[in-house]
């Protein structure tokens, strides 16, 4: 298992908490280590969380791009 399918399966096991959910999104992208393995983060990110965590997604990856 990679480090992102990993990181998947603990953002969805804390889903269900707001506050959880953006901090293992936080860790999750200080780990990542490629701008692709960011776009496949987001992607899958916001198309199964973008309604119910539109906010935390929209902070963090932000933040992501401005760093690129």
């Amino acid at each position: 298992m990679s480090y992102l399918e990993y990181q998947k399966m603990i953002l969805e096991k804390v889903s269900f908490d707001k506050f959880l959910f953006e901090k293992e999104l936080r860790k999750s992208l200080s780990m990542v280590s490629s701008q692709q393995e960011v776009a496949e983060l987001k992607t899958w990110a916001v198309a199964r969380y973008g309604s119910e965590h539109a906010d935390a997604l929209s902070r963090n990856f932000s933040a992501q791009r401005g760093l690129c």
